[in-house]
C-alpha cells in the first residue's frame, strides 16, 4: 500500500506521498572524539503518477524530507539512477519487494559526485523535535523515472544519537555510541521520510575508529579489515525508525542456531547464562503461532544503562538495557515482547503514530500467547495483572477524560508522537485484541487469523480499519451478527472513547500466584496491625519477581502509610529486599520516599550513587521532588551528576528546578530532544504523591 493511501501523520513534514522510496543508502563515519557523525545519504526515488485532473496539482519539484536542527546539511545533489546488472539480482524472500541489485554505498566523501547535479535546498523549522529539508528538483523530472538524491551532512548531539564517554560504559575503557529512532528521532540521524507509512530496504557502510565493533539492524553484514569498513544490508522494507546502529567494545557469543548476544566483555557471561537456549525456544513458539520468522537472525545487544528505553525491537538486532539482566522475569517478558514485534510492528506496521496500538497492543497480545505456551497461563495472568494495575494507576493520575487514553489519538501539529507511548497503547490495545480473540471463541482460531493477517500485510503499513475489516472477513459469522456494533462494545468506541478498556481479560488462572499477594497486602492493611502474623504467613523470598512487585505496587498505591505500618514493613522486609533485583528494590525505595521514612533514606542515597539508568533514577527523583525531600534530592544529584549521561542529567535538572513534568515520564525521548513541556492547560491533574513513575509505563518499545 502506497504512502499516499493515507494522510501522513502531522508528525512528518515530508512529501512522501509524492514519491516512492525504492532504497536508502548510508555512508557513515563515526567520530567519537568530536561526538559527531559524518554522513552521506543516497535516496533512490521514483515520482508517483500525476493526480487525477480533478485533484489539486502538487509541486512535484519540491522533495521535502524530515530533518533536525542538530543535522547540518552541507550539500544536496541529483543524479540519474545507475543501470542495474540483472546478473547480480539477489534472491528475495517470498513477498519481499526491493531493488534488484544494490551496490555498496560509498563513504561520506562520495568521490563519484562529478556525475551529479548540485541542487538548491533550504532547511525550515517544523517543530521542536524536527525541521523540514526542502530540495528543489530539476524541472525535467518525469513520473515513474527513478532518480537519486545525494545529501551530505554532519550531525552531533542529536536526539537519535547517544554518545557515551568511556566512563559511562561498564568497561570504562572505550567510547560507545548507539542510535534510538523511535518514534521520530531518526530524522536527526539522517534526512528521511520519518513516518511509519513509508518503508524501504536500506544499505550502509560505516567507518569507525579501531577497537569499535559496529552493528546495525540488518539482514547481512561484513567487515573489510584492510579498509576498516563495515558493510550492512537490510533486504526487506522497514520504516525509518527501525534503522539502528550501535558501536563500542562489544563481543559476541552464540546462544542458539540463529541468535547471539553482543555485550561488553564484563557482561557477556551473564548474558549467555540468562539467555542461552531460551531465545530459540521463544522464536519457535512464536513461529508455531504466527508463521515463519522472516528476518533471518535474532541477535540481542546489551547497552549501557544510558539507553533511554528498556528495549527496542530493531529488526535482526534487539537493543536492550543491560540493567534488566538483574531481573530474570522482566528480562523474559521484555525480550519476548521484542520477539513478538518481529511480526507485529516490524513486518506489519502502524501507518501513523496515531494508531501505535496496532503494533504495541498486538505485540503485547502475542507476547502473552508465547508466555502462555512456554511458561503457563498462571505466569501470564500474573504479569497481566501487574501491568493492568499499572494501567489503572496511570488512569487515576491522568484522569479518565484524558485524550491520550484513546487508542486512536489525534495528533495535533507540533505534538511529539513519543508522548503517546504510554500504557494505554500497550494494555488498552491488548485488551481490545484480547476481546477480539474472545469473540471468535477459540484462541487457536484467532492465531490462524493473525497468521493470515501477517501474510496479507507483511512489509506494508496499515490502519486499524485494515485489521478490523480482515477480522470480519475471516470470521463472516461475526460480521453477520454485526458484532462490530454490539451495544457498549462497538469497535468504534473501543478506538475512540477515553478511559479504561471496555472489557478486561479473565485472570482467574493466575489466582494461585496472585491470591497470596492479595492476602499479604490485606494483612498489612488490616487495623489493628498484627505485624508478626503478616510477616510470618508468607515467605516473600520464595515468590516470583512479579508477585513481589505486585505487592510493593499495592503498597505504593496506598502510600503514605501509617507510621507503624511503614516501620514494621521495613523491620520485616527491608534487609530481604536489599538482596533482590533492581526492579524490586526501586519499588521499596519509592515506598520509603513516599512515606518520608528517614531510617531507610540512606539506602535511597546509595542506590542513586550507583545507578546511571534512566528507568530507575527518574522515578526516585520524581518522588523525592513531589514530597518533602527535594533538598535531599539536590544534594545527591550534585554529588552524582558527573556519572550521568548528559540527557539524563538534563532530565533530572528539569525535575529539580521546575518541579515535576508529568509528560517527561510518558515520553522516553523527552530528555534527548529537550522538548518543551505542554502548556498548563495540557497537564494532567495533580494527585497525592502524583509522580507518574517511569516503571508505571512500559517503555519497552
Amino acid at each position: 500500500m502506497a504512502a499516499g493511501a493515507w494522510d501522513l501523520a502531522s508528525a512528518s513534514a515530508s512529501s512522501a506521498a509524492l514519491f516512492r522510496l525504492r532504497h536508502l543508502r548510508l555512508g557513515l563515519e563515526l567520530r567519537p572524539e568530536a561526538r559527531a557523525l559524518a554522513g552521506c545519504l543516497v535516496l533512490e526515488l521514483e515520482p508517483e503518477p500525476e493526480p487525477e485532473p480533478a485533484a489539486p496539482r502538487a509541486d512535484r519539484r519540491a522533495l521535502v524530507l524530515d530533518a533536525h536542527p542538530a543535522l547540518r546539511v552541507a550539500s544536496v545533489a541529483f543524479r540519474a539512477c545507475p543501470d542495474r546488472d540483472p546478473r547480480r539480482r539477489r534472491q528475495r524472500g517470498r513477498g519481499a519487494p526491493g531493488p534488484a541489485s544494490v551496490p555498496p554505498p560509498p563513504l561520506p566523501a562520495f568521490p563519484d559526485l562529478a556525475a551529479s547535479c548540485p541542487l538548491v535546498f533550504r532547511v525550515d523549522p517544523f517543530t521542536d523535535y524536527g525541521s523540514s529539508l526542502t530540495v528543489f528538483l530539476p524541472a525535467s523530472l518525469e513520473p515513474r523515472r527513478p532518480f537519486q538524491v545525494v545529501v551530505r551532512y554532519t550531525t552531533t548531539d542529536a536526539p537519535a544519537i547517544w554518545w557515551l564517554d568511556p566512563e559511562l560504559t561498564y568497561g570504562l575503557s572505550k567510547p560507545f555510541v548507539f542510535t534510538q529512532g523511535h518514534s521520530v528521532c531518526n530524522r536527526s540521524f539522517f534526512p528521511c521520510f520519518d513516518t511509519p507509512a513509508v518503508k524501504c530496504s536500506y544499505s550502509a557502510v560505516v567507518k569507525a575508529p579501531a577497537g569499535m565493533q559496529v552493528l546495525m539492524s540488518a539482514t547481512e553484514s561484513s567487515y573489510k579489515e584492510q579498509e576498516g569498513v563495515y558493510e550492512f544490508y537490510m533486504e526487506y522494507p522497514v520504516p525509518a525508525y527501525l534503522i539502528a546502529l550501535v558501536a563500542g567494545d562489544l563481543i559476541p557469543a552464540d546462544i542458539g542456531p540463529r541468535s547471539r548476544v553482543w555485550a561488553e566483555p564484563c557482561l557477556l557471561e551473564t548474558a549467555i547464562s540468562k539467555l542461552s537456549g531460551r531465545v530459540e525456544r521463544w522464536l519457535r513458539s512464536a513461529e508455531s503461532l504466527y508463521g515463519p520468522y522472516i528476518w533471518g537472525r535474532y541477535d540481542i545487544v546489551f547497552l549501557p544503562p544510558s539507553f533511554p528505553m528498556v528495549a527496542m525491537e530493531n529488526p535482526c538486532l534487539t537493543f536492550i538495557i543491560s540493567s534488566i539482566l538483574e531481573s530474570d522475569e522482566f528480562l523474559i517478558i521484555d525480550v519476548i515482547h521484542e520477539v513478538a514485534h518481529s511480526w507485529f510492528g516490524n513486518a506489519v506496521t502502524n501507518a501513523t503514530w496515531e494508531e501505535m496500538w496496532l503494533s504495541e497492543g498486538l505485540a503485547t497480545y502475542a507476547q502473552r500467547r508465547i508466555t502462555t505456551e512456554t511458561y503457563g497461563a498462571a505466569f501470564t495472568c500474573l504479569e497481566t495483572a501487574f501491568r493492568l494495575d499499572a494501567l489503572h494507576r496511570q488512569m487515576k493520575l491522568l484522569g479518565e477524560d484524558n485524550p491520550v487514553s484513546k487508542l486512536q489519538v489525534k495528533l495535533e501539529p507540533g505534538v511529539n508522537p513519543s508522548n503517546l507511548m504510554n500504557l494505554f497503547t500497550y494494555e488498552k490495545g491488548y485488551c481490545f485484541v484480547y476481546y477480539l480473540s474472545q469473540l471468535c471463541g477459540d484462541p487457536a482460531r484467532f492465531d490462524a487469523f493473525l497468521r493470515a493477517y501477517i501474510e496479507k500485510y507483511k512489509f506494508t503499513s496499515v490502519v486499524a480499519q485494515d485489521l478490523l475489516d480482515s477480522f470480519l472477513a475471516f470470521f463472516p459469522e461475526l460480521k453477520e451478527q454485526c458484532i462490530d456494533s454490539k451495544t457498549g462494545l462497538e469497535f468504534e468506541r473501543w478506538l475512540n472513547a477515553t478511559g479504561p478498556p471496555l472489557a478486561e481479560p479473565d485472570l482467574s488462572q493466575g489466582s494461585s500466584l496472585t491470591s497470596p499477594v492479595e492476602m499479604l497486602f490485606s494483612l498489612w492493611m488490616t487495623e489493628p496491625l498484627d505485624a508478626a502474623a503478616a510477616s510470618s504467613c508468607i515467605d516473600i523470598t520464595k515468590w516470583q519477581t512479579f508477585q513481589t512487585v505486585l505487592f510493593l505496587d499495592r503498597l505504593l498505591d496506598s502510600s503514605p502509610l501509617p507510621h507503624e505500618v511503614i516501620s514494621k514493613l521495613s523491620e520485616c522486609y527491608s534487609a530481604q529486599l536489599d538482596s533482590m533485583n533492581t526492579e524490586i528494590r526501586i519499588r521499596w525505595l519509592q515506598i520509603v520516599v513516599r512515606n518520608d521514612y528517614y531510617p531507610d533514606l540512606h539506602k535511597v542515597r546509595l542506590f542513586l550513587e550507583n545507578q546511571m539508568s534512566r528507568m530507575y533514577t527518574i522515578p526516585l527523583y520524581e518522588d523525592l521532588c513531589a514530597g518533602t525531600l527535594k533538598a535531599f534530592a539536590l544534594e545527591v544529584f550534585y554529588q552524582t551528576q558527573n556519572q550521568l549521561h548528559p540527557n539524563l542529567r538534563k532530565a533530572i535538572q528539569q525535575i529539580l528546578t521546575q518541579g515535576l513534568n508529568p509528560l517527561l515520564a510518558i515520553d522516553p525521548s523527552a530528555a534527548a530532544t529537550d522538548a518543551t513541556a505542554a502548556g498548563p492547560e495540557d497537564k494532567p491533574p495533580e494527585a497525592p504523591n502524583g509522580a507518574i513513575s517511569l516503571r508505571d509505563v512500559n517503555v519497552s518499545a
